[in-house]
């Protein structure tokens, strides 16, 4: 709750007719300046304006009003609402953008769209506060005013914050699923290089060769037996 009444000027016009508080009491309840409580007594300003009872309201008390009356250094204090408001949601809806700017979107958009491809049309719809129509104009060039636009961003002519773009162009890139592009031949990978634990086991060798074994396998090349030679 605010620390002002509700209605000040009405508030302190009723406070200077029914109660005897200094204009620096009721200046600073009103959250006003002293000199136009001053005006408002002496019938200089606030003229028309109907007092509103702060206690009818549950704003003020008669007991906070009579301590305030009894010592003029007391500082009245505004009184807690027992009725809590929800507070208003947020509406979801395209981002308002000023009259001055409108005309700047489209330029925006083009350079959303050259420089962020990966930006969705809802993304650049919250971004810049346009339409679904606009976009796929200006993408394809067939805006009315496609020959002299110039790609300018967005941050720079207000439309959106520096915080914002990141967001969205992160958020773009998270869900764009990445490509994967050829980059010429590589090194094969270690588990295809590497020996495996059974290849690698010593091979035997047989040094000492069996020379009887050798001339009879000679023997037998030559198409004769060893058991004919004999």
């Amino acid at each position: 709750m605010s620390n002002a009444p509700l209605m000040p000027k009405a508030t302190a016009v009723w406070l200077v007719d029914n109660t005897a508080l200094t204009f620096d009491q009721v200046a600073d309840f009103t959250k006003m300046h002293p000199l136009e409580v001053r005006a408002i007594a002496d019938g200089d300003a606030a003229q028309g304006i109907k007092g509103m009872d702060p206690i009818s309201n549950g704003q003020l008390t008669r007991e906070e009003i009579e301590r305030g009356e009894r010592d003029q250094n007391y500082r009245l204090r505004l009184q807690e609402s027992k009725v809590v408001l929800p507070t208003a949601a947020k509406k979801k809806g395209p981002r308002y953008t000023p009259v001055s700017r409108r005309h700047e979107r489209p330029s925006a958009i083009l350079w959303l769209v050259r420089n962020h491809p990966e930006l969705k049309d809802a993304q650049i719809m919250r971004l810049v506060g346009t339409t679904k129509t606009t976009i796929a104009s200006v993408r394809d060039r067939t805006h009315w005013n496609a020959s002299t636009l110039t790609p300018m961003d967005p941050v720079t002519l207000g439309l959106c914050s520096q915080i914002e773009l990141d967001f969205e162009v992160q958020r773009a890139a998270k869900e764009k699923p990445t490509t994967t592009v050829y980059g010429g031949a590589t090194l094969l990978p270690a588990s295809e290089t590497t020996r495996k634990e059974e290849d690698d086991q010593p091979i035997e060798r047989h040094d000492d060769l069996n020379v009887d074994a050798v001339f009879a396998k000679l023997k037998t090349i030559g198409g004769k037996k060893p058991d004919e030679e004999e």
